[in-house]
């Protein structure tokens, strides 16, 4: 299940980063703009509409580290949701197998059931059977170890969603800062205040704080689904356990 979740979040992000690679083509378009005529930027409006090409333009440097901290967010994402649905079986259907199958000591059918199963639940049954010859003890100590395994595995990828609600404001903010500080260097070089000069410069500065926020609410509210996701697999462990215990006893 990690192999297949790390590769998956490997082609996730080379599919990302492909549109990042088209901006960064469309900055150097636009640096050489009087020899070129601005063919990037014509086929980024082609592709995500004028509107959304001058928006992210006069948002200035702190679009991009932006962008960037939310494809990273939105890699995760899909690899989370992928790993989580991936990890998630049928709890009754396999309790339904395998409980018959330990009542009646056949542990070698137990553990190939299990072993075959995917998931976190089959993975602490499994770890809990191959001790079924020491006794209950010792397949309770079993899965407990297993659980704290599988749990590690469960919780990566929070720090990760975490980091990217945090950074996407902050950098927002940080860009609304330097684009005040720009327009208050404008209305000082224009030695006048100048209602035209400060509305614009505080728009541009603002569009930084919208992005931010555009990308870091999103991500907030997967996370807050992929936690309730992972709370049901523990619960489903917990309920698993004491059926595989009931059923030795």
């Amino acid at each position: 299940m990690r192999k297949f979740s790390y590769i998956m979040l490997l082609v996730m992000l080379l599919s990302l980063v492909l549109p990042g690679l088209a901006f960064a083509q469309e900055a150097v378009e636009q640096a050489a703009a009087a020899t070129n005529g601005g063919g990037m930027e014509n086929f980024a409006e082609l592709v995500f509409g004028s509107g959304m090409v001058k928006w992210f333009k006069d948002g200035g440097w702190a679009m991009w580290p932006i962008i960037i901290v939310a494809i990273y967010g939105l890699a995760y994402i899909i690899w989370k949701f992928i790993a989580l649905i991936y990890g998630k079986i049928n709890l009754n259907s396999f309790l339904d197998k395998i409980v018959p199958l330990i009542k009646s000591k056949k542990y070698k059918e137990a553990i190939e059931l299990a072993k075959n199963t995917r998931g976190p639940v089959a993975a602490i049954v499994y770890s809990g059977l191959l001790k079924a010859d020491g006794g209950v003890p010792a397949v309770e100590k079993a899965i407990e170890n297993a659980a704290m395994i599988e749990m590690s595995y469960l919780e990566k990828g929070f720090i990760e969603l975490s980091t990217t609600i945090t950074l996407a404001p902050m950098l927002g903010f940080l860009g609304t800062v330097s684009g005040m500080i720009s327009a208050f260097d404008a209305i000082a070089a224009a030695r006048a205040v100048d209602a035209t000069i400060v509305a614009s410069g505080i728009k541009i500065a603002l569009i930084t704080t919208q992005f931010g926020l555009i990308v870091a609410i999103p991500v907030q509210f997967f996370n807050n689904i992929f936690t309730t996701m992972v709370d049901g697999l523990v619960i489903d462990m917990q309920k698993a356990t004491e059926k595989v215990i009931e059923a030795m006893l």
